[in-house]
């Protein structure tokens, strides 16, 4: 990491445009690549995967909501 962060610093040649050249830019989207695939591989957890259900069924969200309301009250 500290070769790319290196090679980031480094000014650019006079007369050229500033920027990323062609071989950090790659490595950045292999990079991105790699962490994103981690993500993707990993899933929706389970509560998150309940809660898209309810969300997805008015009917059943209704029913967690009144649920949510009569608990609320109970301290």
């Amino acid at each position: 990491m500290q070769e790319f962060k290196a090679q980031t610093m480094k000014k650019s040649a006079p007369g050229t445009k500033g920027g990323l050249n062609a071989e950090i830019q790659a490595r950045i989207g292999h990079q991105l690549r790699a962490m994103y695939d981690d993500v993707v591989r990993q899933g929706v957890p389970d509560r998150f995967a309940e809660l898209i259900k309810k969300l997805d069924d008015p009917e059943q969200a209704a029913e967690a909501a009144k649920a949510t309301d009569t608990t609320e009250g109970r301290d």
